[in-house]
């Protein structure tokens, strides 16, 4: 197989009238309220007909499709039938504000939208792209593009042919456009089906329940790759309801679900119900859960909670998923020498040893280390070759190896702050703060978060005639809102007289506050995550 297309076809002929796609019913929400499931089969014939129209309108290889179709089933439907000619889409973050949405569509080039009804604004009132619209009423068989901008490359699509453009925050203020291609969802694909242990995927039974955003390759890429080499069902709500939850899982027979850190302290805060442990999950999948309360939730739903670590770069992720899985801990697995290699080392690149704190660098087995990784940066080769050095991706996480060989997280090397999924670049919101007529200095950095693993912290020193106080604080608050998504904003924000820089005056993140201290219990920090939540609601 060369393309996720043909996986389809090909898992097609054992599993045809099996699920492959299940959005489970929600009273209110704007799309398929009713819910809806689509066989393998179905999903099949609807692709070769988009596929047919988009073909036939001269789309191909060299071609960029901007998807801003939230969780609907339409954004699959159109992967797929894009992957099938070799033309790349690239997901839209609906939450991206007008200055994001330019970046991304001109960054990117993409040559058309097919874009939500709610979402089409969002796209024309930032760029002259054709936008078309899809609703539930759209039927494959009357979809008709417009015909493509210019001619599609020669050659058909490969393993190397590029299928998306995940846009992914770095330490630069811009995100950086990683660019992902068949070999790359066929490698993390078949580690996911190959992990085994407390993640083994049964064919062609599995229903997987997944309440995150397709504009992330963890739902996007990663599980459809698996669910299309395994013949499973992909359950995909369109995001996680702490209320319901059980209930749809229930409802829509989950076997296993993925999660982030946010979504078991919010469960761990209902009160007992039946539902607890009758709910039918063999695992989940996940990343951020707290070991502080990792034993406590397996304990309460009878539910193996598997720990990960991976990167949008990396695609395939290390797991630990085999006993006796280290739940008090912050273990990711092991280095696997079939799938993806690991080393832990100093500023040098020398292995450090064990027990030693030092940055995770992982490549892939075999005379190729990048095989299965992104293919690299859009427009961006410096920072493509950075993060390869010596023959190892770097990831910027910090962690340590124990002599078994588990990997344990300590933290981000990276000025990167991980919320609920989200990778949010410290840089991007220092310059959006700095603008700030009440701001002189600021430094952003990472705080612990036992709902959503990390929120952004932010030290400042007031601008002249601009006293530190809560008023202070709400200004800057305002001020950002129209600059910043609402989950990049700050949730605490401490006044100071003074940042410690460098004799360059570089700031020095780390001597904003002594090893180990929490910023948050500083008595002088303001928690601002209720404004920040109501920033969100009245952008929903």
């Amino acid at each position: 197989m060369q393309t996720l297309y043909e996986a389809l076809a090909q898992i097609v002929a054992a599993y045809g009238e099996r699920p492959f796609l299940c959005v489970p019913p929600r009273a209110g929400r704007p799309y398929l309220s009713q819910g809806t499931e689509i066989s393998f089969a179905g999903m099949l014939g609807a692709v070769d007909t988009l596929a047919d129209a988009w073909a036939k309108a001269g789309w191909g290889p060299g071609h960029r499709v901007a998807l801003a179709l939230d969780n609907h089933p339409a954004h699959v439907m159109h992967f797929l039938a894009l992957n099938q000619l070799g033309v790349s889409q690239v997901p839209v973050n609906p939450y991206y504000l007008h200055h994001e949405m330019a970046y991304l569509l001109d960054h990117s080039a993409v040559n058309i939208a097919i874009s939500l009804p709610w979402n089409r604004a969002k796209i024309t009132d930032v760029s002259d792209i054709p936008v078309m619209v899809w609703s539930d009423d759209s039927i494959p068989a009357e979809f008709t593009p417009p015909p493509a901008p210019r001619p599609a490359q020669d050659g058909q699509p490969g393993l190397n042919t590029e299928i998306a453009l995940i846009y992914t925050s770095g330490t630069t203020s811009r995100p950086k456009g990683a660019i992902i291609d068949n070999d790359y969802a066929f490698a993390v694909g078949r580690m996911y089906a190959g992990h085994g242990g407390a993640l083994t995927v049964r064919d062609g039974v599995e229903r997987i329940f997944i309440p995150l955003p397709y504009f992330h390759v963890n739902a996007g890429i990663n599980t459809i790759a698996m669910a299309l080499l395994k013949g499973v069902c992909l359950i995909v709500p369109d995001r996680f309801h702490a209320e319901t939850w059980w209930d749809d899982l229930a409802a829509s027979r989950a076997t296993a679900m993925h999660y982030l850190g946010i979504i078991p302290p919010v469960l761990m805060k209902a009160p007992p119900r039946p539902q607890d442990r009758t709910h039918g999950l063999r695992y989940g999948l996940g990343a951020g859960l707290d070991p502080a309360i990792h034993r406590a939730f397996e304990e309460r739903f009878n539910l193996p909670m598997v720990e990960v670590w991976g990167m949008t770069e990396t695609g395939r992720f290390l797991a630990d998923c085999h006993e006796p899985r280290q739940i008090d801990t912050r273990a990711f697995g092991r280095p696997l020498p079939e799938h993806l290699l690991a080393r832990v080392v100093d500023d040098a690149g020398r292995e450090v040893q064990r027990g030693t704190p030092g940055e995770l660098v992982v490549r892939a087995p075999g005379p190729d280390p990048r095989q299965g990784f992104f293919k690299g940066y859009l427009k961006n080769d410096q920072a493509t070759e950075e993060a390869w050095r010596d023959g190892w991706f770097h990831t910027g996480d910090v962690v340590t190896q124990a002599e078994d060989g588990m990997l344990m997280f300590v933290e981000r090397a990276k000025n990167i702050i991980r919320r609920s999924g989200e990778n949010i670049s410290a840089a991007e919101v220092e310059n959006a703060l700095i603008d700030c007529p009440a701001v002189g200095a600021v430094a952003v950095i990472a705080v612990p978060d036992a709902m959503r693993d990390e929120e952004v912290f932010a030290a400042i020193v007031p601008a002249p005639g601009h006293a530190p106080g809560q008023a202070t604080a709400m200004a800057v608050l305002d001020f950002a809102r129209d600059r910043l998504a609402h989950y990049k904003l700050p949730g605490w924000i401490v006044f100071r007289d003074s940042l410690p820089v460098t004799g360059t005056q570089k700031v020095q993140k780390h001597r904003l506050y002594p090893d180990g201290a929490d910023p948050c219990a500083d008595p002088a920090a303001m928690d601002l995550r209720h404004a920040k939540a109501t920033i969100r609601k009245a952008r929903a």
